[in-house]
């Protein structure tokens, strides 16, 4: 399991960095200013959460599997939360209820990193 999330973090990250480029050089005048601030903040959602997850994995050895959980929250709800609003920011796709949840989903990703640090052996 937490290969696979260094893998998806590694991916969450490579993808940030490539879409950041794209939001600094490509969307300026291809979108308007608001939609441009909504892939901005889905960029510091997605980057923050890869990095969480790094961290996540390397305090599993001690957080168990409330860390391994975190870390697997993060990653579902960066793509649920950073996919809906990239979704709507680009291409227009209003998508009800998926950014939200994600959202959802990134909070009991830290809830459940917390819990881990009180509970860690």
């Amino acid at each position: 399991m937490t290969r696979i999330l260094i893998f998806i973090a590694g991916l969450l990250g490579g993808s940030g960095v490539a879409m950041a480029a794209y939001a600094a050089h490509g969307l300026p005048g291809r979108i308007d200013a608001a939609a441009l601030a909504q892939v901005h903040t889905a960029l510091q959602i997605q980057m923050w959460h890869a990095l969480a997850i790094v961290a996540a994995m390397a305090w599993a050895t001690r957080g168990g599997a409330l860390a391994r959980g975190a870390g697997v929250l993060f990653a579902l709800g960066t793509v649920l939360f950073c996919g809906a609003v990239y979704l709507l920011a680009l291409a227009g796709i209003h998508t009800p209820m998926i950014a939200p949840l994600g959202g959802f989903t990134l909070m009991a990703g830290w809830l459940s990193l917390a819990v881990s640090g009180v509970r860690a052996s």
